[in-house]
């Protein structure tokens, strides 16, 4: 296809040029704009060279804005969350400059983990999601699931002779979010499998783990004794998306009688030791 080069052009014919060279060359935000901005350009009499620089920056961001959108679309979180949106004055425990060093995503860049560690309604998911969601707009590429989910997944894909290749893709991804990591039993096998993903990543790609407890104390959770495997979580803690063939554990014993200690959210990862 070739385009009328020269100065007779009228109005209609040259917004016609326009539309059609960016339908062939793919540029879908100067094609829709390219008309407002000419306006712009005429008001504020800008000059040949800024008019252009105004069109392809057009064109650039929304780029941008849309690769986000798909890497928060395959990262596959729950519901949208922001950190504009978390209450820090209910978490006096979290420190504001703390979570916005981490949005920086620097300890994405460097592959280092991070554990966000606390009781229930302290804002871990949140928390997670959030900084996850930085990560993607920042360009990496990650991935959010929940920790019953991700242990099922691999024990159908071993089943069925695709572990490798399961493993394989959540070492792809240059963020692993784990959500409700201490909230379930695990066999040896899920426990197994579980932390071949982790290894996978060790030293290579960052995994953020939100856990309601310790991490020193989740091994000796991996098997409760037959006296507890009959608990249940109250029904005022339990969510649709733990409805899953691995129990959820009981929750640890308060350490202080104080309301304050039995809702604080801690933070642990190489980057704050």
């Amino acid at each position: 296809m070739t385009f009328p080069r020269h100065r007779g052009l009228t109005e209609q014919a040259a917004q016609a040029a326009v539309d059609s060279a960016c339908r062939m060359l793919r540029l879908p935000t100067i094609r829709r704009q390219f008309g407002e901005l000419a306006d712009t350009a005429t008001r504020e009499q800008m000059t040949y060279l800024g008019f252009l620089a105004e069109l392809l920056m057009a064109e650039c961001d929304d780029r941008a804005r849309r690769r986000s959108e798909r890497r928060i679309k395959a990262a596959a979180f729950p519901r949208d969350k922001s950190l504009r949106e978390y209450d820090f004055d209910a978490n006096p425990h979290i420190d504001p400059a703390v979570i916005h060093t981490l949005a920086a995503c620097e300890w994405v860049k460097k592959g280092q983990p991070l554990c966000l560690i606390g009781d229930s309604g302290t804002g871990k998911s949140h928390l997670l999601i959030a900084l996850g969601t930085e990560a993607a707009m920042k360009g990496f590429r990650v991935r959010y699931t929940l920790a019953t989910k991700l242990v099922n997944e691999l024990v159908e894909a071993a089943d069925d002779k695709q572990l490798s290749k399961t493993i394989a893709r959540y070492g792809r991804v240059d963020l692993l979010c784990i959500d409700e990591l201490g909230y379930m039993e695990l066999d040896r096998r899920g426990a197994e499998l579980l932390f071949q993903v982790l290894t996978e990543r060790e030293e290579k790609a960052s995994v953020a783990i939100a856990s309601k407890r310790e991490l020193r104390r989740l091994d000796q959770d991996l098997h409760r004794p037959p006296a507890m495997r009959g608990y249940r979580r109250p029904a005022r803690l339990r969510r649709e998306h733990h409805r899953d063939r691995h129990r959820v554990l009981p929750p640890g014993p308060d350490p202080s009688s104080g309301r304050a200690a039995h809702r604080r959210l801690t933070i642990r990862g190489l980057i704050l030791v």
